[in-house]
């Protein structure tokens, strides 16, 4: 029987990284600490929204940067590195609430994967 005292502790320094996806259909944010350890995570799906019409908003992604950036705060970090990924709504709407949640946003780096070369296009058509 797994008991409650076997939940991981993880170390949480002033500074962490703060990870943001944002897709067409959700939003993921998830806070690490300088190693890579995640302290906090939030989705738009974790805060209630259903339809991914409502999860690529950014009043979606203002609330679930709010609720990971307070869980962050609690456990002691003050500043952050900001990487976002994809090309949803939200982004800018996520890197805001973080910052007025009350952790300093050091740098904002985009990782967003751009194709090299793309997929092969059809073949030419036949008549």
């Amino acid at each position: 029987m797994a008991s409650s005292d076997n939940k991981r502790k993880v170390y949480v320094g002033s500074v962490g990284n703060v990870y943001i996806k944002a897709t067409y259909n959700n939003i993921i944010i998830s806070i690490t600490n300088a190693n890579g350890q995640v302290c906090a995570w939030s989705s738009a799906g974790k805060m209630g929204f259903k339809c991914a019409k409502k999860k690529n908003t950014p009043y979606a992604a203002q609330l679930t940067a709010n609720d990971c950036a307070k869980k962050a705060m609690e456990l002691g970090m003050s500043s952050a590195n900001v990487f976002v990924k994809g090309i949803g709504m939200g982004r800018e709407a996520a890197i805001r609430t973080i910052q007025e949640t009350g952790i300093n946003v050091l740098k904002v780096c985009d990782t967003t994967g751009v194709p090299f070369n793309g997929c092969r296009p059809p073949k030419r058509r036949n008549f």
